[in-house]
């Protein structure tokens, strides 16, 4: 046999090994119990916890925005046929109706949440309370803690449906909750000395973030990100910009940016992007939660003028 064909054969080898090795990294895929996660800040959690051990997937496709998604058969199909389904929960998904509520979790009844009706200042727990529409602020992934509760409440999901992994959760869990707590203290000495106390955003999602470390937000709309300002928001803001001396004001990746760039422009302020966090953007994949939580407390803080 010459030089030629042992080449030819030993490509070919290689090419049906690869074809043996997918089909059975294939099937293992399949004999994993699956986990699907409503959200980015649930799933990139998840990841950190489960590792390889769970086939864990996003309801949300990255670059789509989680307050006016909307649910297609093929989705219901692939929840329904899930080990574990777990979603935000506090109105943030009005698709959930539409879902059958075997084997699913809602996560906002598992953490504290901030009550509009007490003008979005004041942790409320509602563990074990249904929320009408829009009582409560739901983009509670931004209060640190309370991710450290979501940590936990993943671990023993998790073991409840592979109790042979219960170690590498717990040690998972341990490590992730530790890194969550990291950030926590990261985000109190940044914030600790600062000249300003108040933000200007777009969109009302960053209440979370303004409690724990005490300063304040100010918003172009409401809650929802589609909501319309009205003239006297806009005035409103031009105000707050001039007489607290604002120098960048933020909106988010998933909101036309035409309002606030113009106000930006009007007032000769800068403008950036600050991320509430319930999805990614394309450009952000490959991203932790970790990774832009941290990229947001430099800005601010920049923002704050902190010391």
């Amino acid at each position: 046999m010459n030089l030629k064909n042992t080449i030819f054969i030993t490509i070919i080898v290689i090419f049906l090994l690869q074809i043996v090795v997918s089909k059975e990294d294939a099937k293992k895929e399949k004999t994993k119990p699956s986990v699907i996660l409503s959200t980015f800040a649930l799933y990139d959690s998840a990841k950190h916890i489960a590792g390889d051990s769970l086939n864990l997937s996003m309801v949300l496709p990255f670059g789509a925005d989680a307050h006016s998604f909307e649910l297609t058969p093929k989705i219901m199909s692939k929840i329904e046929d899930s080990s574990l389904f777990i979603f935000s929960g506090a109105s943030l998904e009005p698709w959930i109706a539409r879902i059958p509520v075997k084997n699913s979790i809602d996560m906002s009844k598992h953490v504290k949440l901030i009550s509009l009706e007490n003008g979005g200042c004041g942790y409320e727990n509602h563990e074990g309370h249904n929320h009408s529409e829009h009582s409560t602020d739901p983009h509670y992934w931004l209060d640190l803690k309370n991710m450290i509760k979501i940590t936990e409440v993943l671990r023993d999901e998790f073991t409840k449906i592979l109790p042979k992994n219960k170690e590498l959760f717990q040690k998972n869990a341990d490590k992730y909750s530790q890194i969550l707590s990291n950030l926590d203290e990261k985000y109190k000495q940044q914030l600790n000395s600062c000249k300003k106390d108040l933000i200007v955003v777009n969109h009302n999602a960053f209440s979370y973030l303004s409690n724990s470390y005490d300063f304040k937000v100010e918003s172009l709309s409401g809650l929802s990100p589609q909501m319309m300002p009205s003239p006297k928001n806009i005035k409103n803001i031009h105000k707050i910009i001039k007489e607290h001396n604002i120098t960048t004001i933020f909106f988010e990746s998933f909101v036309s940016d035409k309002i606030i760039k113009s106000i930006a422009k009007d007032m000769n302020v800068k403008v950036d992007v600050l991320q509430p966090l319930g999805n990614i953007t394309k450009k952000e994949i490959g991203k932790s939660y970790i990774d832009i939580m941290d990229t947001n407390i430099q800005k601010i803080a920049k923002a704050l003028e902190c010391q």
